[in-house]
């Protein structure tokens, strides 16, 4: 059983979109995948069908019933910002220790592959001493880090690609997924990546009419599963 763990560079990047590509190229393959979105923010029962964990579990076939969504995302939060400031407007707090181990309880299941997704960005706080760097460091799961093409990426991405190493976590891809209203070119943005950072596997999803390009790049990522 493999499993991966996806996560960005900041929010509103593209991690749920990836994860959702890569569950569906997993399902075509005839490969058995479970998705958990264990903590989400902004989450508005009302729309939960819409909702990241919604689209995750249509991505895998599933109904986004709120009972089928709470199974994968038990820590849910209204307020959209970072999870410990959203669970404390609520008055609560995120147990991290539950949080691994409700990780680990979906890891041993018996699925050919499973996708964790985070929130927000690699250093997003989760308690008032966790982020989200420590969960990915106590799973030890390769990563997927997904990054926009917006100007100050490059910057953000390198900077992330650092704490990850120093963490000794694997980076399994680097996807740049392109910012709405870029100005600067998405290969551009990746080709002076890939000069700072020869070692990571980097892939593109460009923001086309018709996303043959981004079936390209989920099929090299499943592959990599």
């Amino acid at each position: 059983m493999a499993g991966v763990f996806i996560t960005a560079t900041g929010t509103d990047i593209g991690k749920t979109f990836v994860a959702c590509g890569i569950i569906r190229g997993l399902v075509a393959t005839g490969r058995r995948a479970t998705v958990f979105k264990p903590v989400v923010s902004g989450f508005n029962p009302e729309g939960a069908a819409a909702s990241d964990p919604g689209r995750l579990l249509r991505a895998g076939g599933v109904e986004p019933s709120l009972e089928a969504i709470a199974a994968i995302a038990p820590w849910r939060l209204r307020a959209p910002l970072a999870p410990d400031m959203a669970a404390a407007r609520e008055g609560r707090t995120i147990d991290f220790d539950a949080l691994l181990r409700y990780c680990r309880q979906g890891l041993s299941q018996s699925a050919d592959v499973t996708v964790i997704e985070g929130v927000g960005g690699v250093m997003v706080p989760l308690t008032a001493r966790h982020t989200v760097l420590d969960w990915m460091s106590e799973l030890g799961l390769p990563l997927v880090l997904v990054a926009g093409s917006y100007l100050g990426s490059i910057s953000h991405t390198l900077t992330a690609l650092d704490v990850l190493a120093r963490r000794r976590l694997e980076v399994m891809a680097l996807v740049l997924s392109q910012s709405a209203n870029a100005t600067v070119e998405l290969e551009e943005t990746a080709e002076t990546l890939r000069r700072f950072a020869a070692d990571t596997d980097i892939l593109t999803i460009a923001r086309l009419p018709h996303d043959s390009a981004a079936h390209a790049t989920f099929d090299a990522l499943v592959a990599r599963l």
